[in-house]
């Protein structure tokens, strides 16, 4: 039978979600959580790979398993021999035709941005922080010319292993709250390392160093080179993953889950200095 399920984690500990040698991946921690549970080795596939420090409000993940074993087993049980930063939300057993990744028909990830001269100490491990002021419309002008059908190769890692850069980024929103810049990112499917290294140019728009222009053209140079660095890990989170309503996966929309991670809380309103 498969099995769905859905979890949250701070990556801050980990080197990202795939497995690797060193063993300290979120993949491996849940593959030996989800192993005992079933009395058996288990392999998971993830809608996503989320790199080392990256975060995530919504992973959704499927294994096969002949073990029989309620739905609590697979979140209560899981979930007691988890380390502290992961959590299973929600589990069921779902269609053998289900794939965690390749059903998936839309990934959306956040990036938390503080924006104050001084950096976060309470939150050092889950949001980014840039020192210098930001100017938000600039960064939506740029923005919004990203949105769309594109071939992304200038934004995306060296190392990437997709077959094609093109991919379809359907939404790029940035708001302000306090001192938080919140940017929310969906598309069909996202590069390696896209999300940051979009970050890291829309950063270099609103500090004044280029025009919002500048991005289109990257975008259509297609130079990795030519872009801003890729912009911490510490801020992103894989934020959901949409399927067809027939998986009856519950939709991240319908999440009670606060679109922040809580350490943001206190930056809201705005930091002031003591005196």
């Amino acid at each position: 039978m498969r099995i769905a399920l859905v979890l949250e984690y701070d990556g801050s500990s980990f080197c990202g979600w795939q497995s690797q040698h060193s063993r300290d991946s979120v993949q491996d921690a849940v593959e030996a959580a989800v192993s005992a549970i079933a009395g058996g080795n288990i392999r998971v596939m993830a809608a996503g790979r989320t790199d080392a420090g990256v975060h995530a409000f919504y992973q959704v993940l499927h294994f096969d398993t002949q073990a029989q074993r309620p739905a609590s087993a697979w979140v209560r049980g899981v979930n007691a021999l988890l380390p502290d930063s992961i959590a299973v939300l929600w589990a069921s057993q779902i269609s053998d035709a289900f794939h965690a990744r390749y059903s998936a028909i839309e990934r959306c990830y956040r990036y938390v941005l503080l924006n104050h001269p001084v950096r976060p100490g309470l939150g050092h491990r889950n949001i980014g922080w840039f020192h210098g002021a930001l100017d938000l419309e600039s960064m939506r002008v740029a923005a919004q010319m990203l949105v769309g059908e594109h071939d992304f190769s200038a934004f995306r890692a060296a190392e990437c292993q997709a077959v094609s850069p093109v991919r379809h980024l359907t939404k790029l929103d940035i708001s302000r709250r306090g001192d938080i810049i919140l940017f929310e990112l969906r598309a069909n499917a996202f590069l390696h390392h896209m999300v940051r290294n979009i970050i890291g140019c829309l950063v270099y728009v609103g500090k004044g160093k280029h025009p919002p222009a500048w991005v289109k053209v990257l975008l259509e140079g297609r130079n990795r080179a030519a872009a801003a660095p890729t912009f911490s890990a510490t801020g992103l989170y894989l934020a959901g993953v949409r399927y067809d309503a027939k998986w009856n996966v519950p939709s991240f929309t319908d999440s009670s889950h606060e679109p922040l991670p809580a350490v943001v809380l206190p930056y809201l309103d705005g930091r002031t200095a003591c005196g």
